[in-house]
């Protein structure tokens, strides 16, 4: 018997920030991979395939509420099931 799991698909934008309208928490239940410049990363925050921009860390910066301070870098961006 085979299972009967409805194949998932990525959302054009998703981000990890579970209080993000762009947050889709069973998509976190498969290991999402980002490829940015064909370079694959590892720290992306946020995505957006269709205008071609992540968002990533700035280094240890934190904002005054305790999260980290987020840069946007834009290129091309591939995201896929690892």
């Amino acid at each position: 018997m085979t299972d009967a799991a409805p194949e998932l698909t990525l959302p054009d934008r998703l981000s990890v920030d579970p209080r993000s309208p762009h947050h889709v928490r069973a998509v976190f239940e498969r290991d999402v991979r980002i490829r940015f410049n064909d370079a694959e990363r590892f720290d992306v925050s946020e995505y957006c395939i269709s205008e071609g921009w992540i968002r990533v860390p700035a280094g240890k910066a934190i904002d005054r509420k305790g999260q980290p301070l987020l840069i946007k870098l834009k290129g091309k961006v591939e995201a896929f099931f690892g």
